[in-house]
């Protein structure tokens, strides 16, 4: 009996083996494994928008967002242009000019005036948030064509006559890029103060773009890569913590040179609106700046004509030598490209030089008194 209660025993730990086996081998139906897989991929895809779709503009006026302080007009789309206007009243001025501001700027930024200055030479100036910024309504339709086409509306809706001055600094210098292309016919003269350039423009040579893109700091390299190659996925870019942002989005101090950083404190000093400036959201003022400007243009800049070839106006490009921010180089080649463009560039000077002591009035006056 002993003998025949040893091998029960075995066999039945044999058979408990067995059963240990199959419970520790045990697999999901393949229906059921496709499921989880489809389930979890489709979450994971519904966090992933969910982390790169922008948050909608704060917008003006609306309840529980910021309000509504500066004259505005209404366009044809129903949009809001917020502005400020500068100098003397227009009835009586001799030059009528719209200012278009660059990133991270509004209506505010016009530093090169002074009072006396414009009423020596009879000046009016009016500056406007561009869209998404200050107190102006988000475009999230805005193109290169659209921002002359605003310029156009503003200076109809306050009555500037069938021609007026044009000067736009940084990515406010794309704008008069644009005007150039759309609405030349509007223009008794432009200036673009150190304009942002697109490195794709067809215009460059690709070993010159190539060569001078390599320049920038290597975090501004992918971010205008991103804005140009993947616009979806800017918002994302800009706000994650893996990799380092835009220079300019993430407001970094490096981006400028050392004649930049000697007039960083005038421009510390005067700025108390800059709350303002993006009170909307990033995404509709800086980060929409970065997709147009860097994306892919429906015209090349220097493909355009002269579009004073009688000597009726003149177009300027003034450039600072020491700018980190606009290639120097870049713009040298604009300007053998298109002759027809007054080149002027300043010695030992960086991307803020109209905030220099001076010089707004001399580039004023070479716009406007010279020929």
């Amino acid at each position: 009996m002993a003998v025949a209660g040893r091998k029960i025993s075995a066999a039945s730990a044999r058979a408990h083996t067995r059963k240990s086996k199959q419970k520790t081998s045990f697999k999901l139906p393949s229906g059921m494994f496709k499921t989880v897989s489809l389930v979890l991929l489709v979450g994971f895809l519904a966090w992933a928008y969910q982390v790169i779709q922008p948050p909608p503009p704060n917008v003006c006026g609306s309840p529980g967002g910021p309000p509504v302080t500066a004259p505005r007009i209404k366009l044809k789309d129903g949009r809001h242009l917020a502005y400020k206007e500068y100098g003397v009243p227009k009835d009586k001025a001799k030059y009528k000019i719209v200012f278009v501001h660059g990133a991270g700027c509004c209506r505010h930024d016009a530093p090169f005036l002074s009072q006396e200055f414009v009423e020596e030479l009879g000046i009016y100036l009016v500056s406007f948030d561009r869209p998404g910024y200050g107190e102006s309504d988000s475009n999230p339709s805005r193109t290169v064509k659209s921002s002359a086409l605003d310029v156009e509306e503003l200076a109809d809706q306050l009555g500037l006559g069938s021609k007026f001055y044009l000067i736009g600094y940084s990515m406010g210098g794309q704008v008069v890029w644009s005007a150039l292309k759309y609405i030349p016919h509007r223009l008794l003269g432009a200036t673009l103060l150190t304009p942002v350039v697109n490195y794709w423009w067809p215009g460059f040579p690709a070993n010159l773009s190539k060569e001078v893109y390599n320049q920038q700091f290597t975090q501004d390299q992918w971010a205008v890569r991103v804005a140009h190659y993947t616009p979806w996925l800017t918002y994302w870019w800009n706000t994650q913590k893996w990799f380092p942002s835009s220079s300019v989005a993430s407001d970094n101090p490096q981006v400028f040179s050392q004649p930049d950083r000697a007039v960083l404190p005038k421009i510390a000093a005067k700025r108390n609106y800059l709350a303002q400036i993006i009170q909307q959201g990033k995404f509709e003022s800086v980060l929409r700046d970065m997709i147009v400007g860097f994306g892919k243009w429906e015209f090349d800049p220097m493909d355009l004509e002269n579009p004073f070839p009688n000597n009726e106006g003149s177009v300027h490009l003034w450039q600072g030598d020491q700018d980190l921010l606009v290639p120097v180089t870049l713009q040298r080649y604009i300007a053998e490209k298109l002759p027809w463009i007054q080149y002027h560039e300043l010695k030992d000077t960086g991307h803020l030089f109209p905030q220099v002591d001076g010089l707004g009035e001399t580039f004023l006056r070479a716009f406007l008194l010279e020929k």
